[in-house]
């Protein structure tokens, strides 16, 4: 059985080679050439301490496509994985990392898919710092890979916070969790108190007045996120080299 996987493996990429050699020169320069000038855009918003220091960036999905026009509330499960993947690649599959990430580290959502190995991580464990949203389904395969991840040394963080189930057993795994502000006239001390009960750093999200900034840190969060602090920008990548 191994023989016949091997045997298989290796036609195959014999074919990928003969598709390669077959494309004309000019062809491929023109291809190189419109994918060099393709915008490669990501989203960056800072996170920052209650003095104003950025520690982090959060990163997000820009760009042109079927994804650009709809919410990420209604997209589906195959096109969370391919902002995922446009975010990775454009971020550390490209060189000069620290023109974005500048010494700090960087917040990128996740799927399931990363996170069980189902697809590759990049080996940043100083820069990355996963973000698991509600969305993922919590199960044994997602703990197994959240805990070898860690044992890599990456960072996790729990979005919009709000005591579900799914968070809740995330929760000892988290190095950051965040809460949206918003919610904090309802949800109060009980959640902000679970949240930092296994020592994960508070992050503030969705700052967008003095006041509810003023109220978090009376809460005991230490990190801010929101358009009182910074909007978020976009940046294009389309000219740092693609890297291996």
């Amino acid at each position: 059985m191994v023989r016949v996987k091997d045997d298989l493996d290796a036609a195959l990429r014999r074919l990928a080679a003969a598709v390669d050699d077959a494309i004309p020169g000019a062809l491929r320069t023109q291809w190189e050439a419109h994918v060099s000038a393709s915008p490669v855009l990501v989203g960056r918003q800072g996170i920052f301490t209650a003095s104003g220091q950025p520690v982090a960036y959060e990163l997000s999905y820009r760009g042109d496509g079927a994804l650009s026009g709809a919410s990420a509330g209604s997209w589906s499960a195959q096109q969370h994985e391919r902002a995922t993947a446009h975010v990775l690649s454009a971020t550390f599959g490209r060189a000069d990392l620290e023109s974005v990430a500048n010494g700090r580290l960087l917040f990128v959502r996740c799927t399931r898919a990363y996170l069980v190995g189902d697809l590759a991580v990049p080996r940043r464990p100083d820069r990355l710092v996963l973000v698991v949203p509600d969305t993922v389904p919590i199960d044994a395969d997602v703990l197994a890979g959240v805990r070898r991840l860690r044992a890599e040394g990456y960072r996790f963080a729990l979005p919009a916070f709000v005591s579900s189930a799914a968070q809740r057993r995330l929760l000892p795994h988290a190095d950051y969790v965040k809460v949206d502000v918003r919610d904090l006239d309802v949800e109060g001390h009980p959640v902000v108190t679970l949240a930092r009960s296994y020592g994960a750093s508070l992050v503030a999200e969705y700052v967008e007045t003095p006041e509810a900034m003023a109220h978090a840190r009376d809460l005991g969060f230490t990190l801010f996120q929101g358009n009182l602090l910074e909007r978020a920008g976009v940046l294009d990548r389309a000219s740092a080299q693609i890297v291996d």
